[in-house]
Parts: C-alpha cells; structure tokens; sequence
C-alpha cells in the first residue's frame, strides 16, 4: 500500500537518493540545464527549488544550509552569485522541465529541467505581444481606418501643399 508516500522514491536506498539528487542539483546549478529522466527531473525540482529560495538571502547560516544539501564548494559559489543574480526578483518557478521523448533501451520518459532564467532562446521568445484591446463595433469605422484611407487622405494634404 502507499499510505503517506509524499514522494517518489526512485527504486533506491535513502543514503543513495540523497547523493543522486544532491549531485543533480550541482549539476543544474553548474550547467544551467541537464538531460534526465521525466520521474527525477520532477523529484530534482522539489529539491532545487527550496534551495534557491532560500539562497536569495546570503547569509552565513543559508549558506551552510544550501552546503549540506550539495556538499560542493563550486555548487556554493555559483548559487549564491550568478543564479540569484538572474532569479532574484522571481517569485518561484527556478526551472523548467522540457520534455525530449522516449529514451531507446527500456523507453523511459526523457526531459531536459533547466534553470528558467539561463536559456536565452526562450527569453527572446518570451516578449511581450502587442497588448490588443478589446473594441466595440459601434467605434470601429472612426478608430480603426484601413491603410489605404490612410494613404488617401495623405496624398491629398500633399496636393493641398503643392496647390498652395
């Protein structure tokens, strides 16, 4: 039965998850972005995110923290510098999981969880649209007119100029 199972256990030890998801925060944080399985990238999430919440206030207490969940110096260093420089005004919502298909020998689900604020290809898409209004019919004829109205109605100011 799963009775209180808050969270997906990976088929492994506690000792062995613990340093699996420790060593995939680090490398998220270093690389910006790695390529895994959909069931851990989910688990990766749950795990990274409290982190970088709590590296936003750098102090020393936080730091030592954030050190007992990636024992890596280099980890450190580049959480508490570049990462929160980037996220430091999100609210929450550090990654994103992408998912890549099927993995070939036993087809497990394939994704790529990457920190939200690092992937420029995603931020140029990201811009805000033109913002549309919504416009009743009734004024439709006097503030939308078509180009060629537009057009008209400059040509004839210019020939207004030249006749005078």
């Amino acid at each position: 039965m799963r009775h209180g199972k808050k969270f997906n256990h990976l088929g492994r030890t506690a000792s062995h998850r613990k340093a699996m998801l420790s060593n995939m925060a680090n490398s998220l944080i270093l690389h910006k972005r790695i390529s895994t399985t959909l069931a851990k990238a989910k688990e990766l999430k749950k795990y990274v995110e409290p982190l970088i919440t709590r590296a936003k206030e750098d102090t020393t207490h936080n730091r030592r923290v954030a050190f007992s969940y990636l024992k890596n110096k280099e980890g450190i260093k580049a959480l508490f510098g570049e990462v929160i420089e980037k996220v430091g005004n999100r609210a929450g919502g550090y990654t994103r999981i992408i998912k890549t298909g099927f993995r070939l020998g036993d087809n497990a689900e394939m994704c790529i969880i990457e920190l939200v604020d690092f992937n420029e290809l995603m931020l140029k898409e990201a811009k805000p649209a033109k913002k549309t209004t919504r416009r009743s019919r009734r004024g439709a004829g006097k503030a939308a007119e078509s180009p060629a109205a537009e057009a008209s109605k400059a040509e004839e100011n210019n020939q207004e100029k030249s006749a005078e």
